[in-house]
This record gives structure tokens, sequence and C-alpha cells, in this order.
């Protein structure tokens, strides 16, 4: 977990688009993979169609356009290790809780407010 310092603000990137839906998605990550390579302390949030993002077993192969989310893989190395998922949002859409990234915490809605606000910046996507 990155350590605060105090030029160092905590950054919650949320995720609210399906991927391949738009561009939003990979520009979150892209976001995201910048901020840590600053050692900025970052957290990633996904809510609404944002949690397709994260759901395991995807193929963008037909849909003729580059697969970023295997870029997922790289948040460990970048110490971006603060996930959280919506439980509702997986429910309201039939989803399991199978994911392609590591470290995930599913929370409930109470709790995804509370941790989302206790960042000093947000940014949606």
């Amino acid at each position: 977990m990155t350590e605060l310092t105090p030029t160092t603000k905590s950054i919650a990137i949320v995720n609210t688009q399906a991927p391949f839906s738009s561009a939003t998605g990979k520009e979150a990550l892209d976001a995201a993979l910048i901020f840590g390579s600053f050692e900025q302390a970052i957290s990633l949030f996904f809510i609404g169609d944002g949690v397709f993002q994260v759901i395991g077993n995807q193929n963008a192969s037909s849909l003729e356009t580059k697969d970023y989310l295997k870029t997922f893989s790289a948040l460990t190395f970048y110490d971006i290790e603060n996930i959280y998922v919506c439980q509702q949002s997986l429910t309201e859409r039939n989803l399991p809780a199978n994911f392609h990234v590591d470290n995930i915490q599913v929370l409930t809605t109470a709790e995804f407010s509370q941790r989302l606000h206790s960042h000093q910046v947000i940014y949606r996507f």
C-alpha cells in the first residue's frame, strides 16, 4: 500500500462504463497507471456497468478492438491494491464474483460510498 506524504493525495477512480462500449474504461485504467507511476495513493472503484470491466473470461476478439482488460494485471506493479466493486451492481446484473483482477473487495452500497468519500480526489469515468 502506498504511504501518504504531505504531497500525496488519495485518489479514487470510479469506473461506471462497460468495457468496449466507449474508451472510458481504458482511459480510467491509463489514468490509474499514470498516477501510480508517480506513487500517488490510488483506489479503483467499479459501479453500475463498470463492474463488467473486472469480470473474468471476457473475449474482445470478436469486437475487433484492443483488449485493454489484460492491462489490469499491471496494477500490482504500480502498487494499486485498493480495488472495490459494488455488490448491488453485481446483483442487479446477475453477475458472479468471478474476477480477472486480484485483491478485489466486494462492498455493500454503504461501504462503497463510505470508502469512496474517504478520498481527497475523485475522478469518474
